[in-house]
């Protein structure tokens, strides 16, 4: 089942999301196989403001498990996350 998690960063957490960046990264390839997309979320500046991931997983509870596991939620580095089933449609 796919989820969309969808997060939003605190204000002023540029740093933050840099030295945290390259453990967010290795938490992603270690489970690769199970992203469909993801991506930053970008400010009207073209800088990065939050994240999204679409991502297969069991279900609802694997899902905000796997969003909370992340370097980027461990560091405390979002005001926000919305973790929603998805289905695909297109392509």
């Amino acid at each position: 089942m796919y989820f969309a998690i969808h997060c939003i960063d605190k204000p002023g957490s540029s740093d933050l999301r840099a030295a945290t960046r390259a453990g967010h990264l290795a938490y992603l390839e270690a489970v690769r196989e199970r992203i469909l997309a993801g991506g930053p979320l970008l400010g009207l500046d073209g800088g990065p403001i939050g994240s999204l991931m679409i991502v297969d997983l069991t279900d609802r509870k694997e899902a905000i498990a796997f969003a909370a596991d992340d370097p980027y939620a461990q560091a405390g580095l979002f005001a926000s996350v919305a973790v929603t089933a998805w289905r695909k449609v297109f392509p």
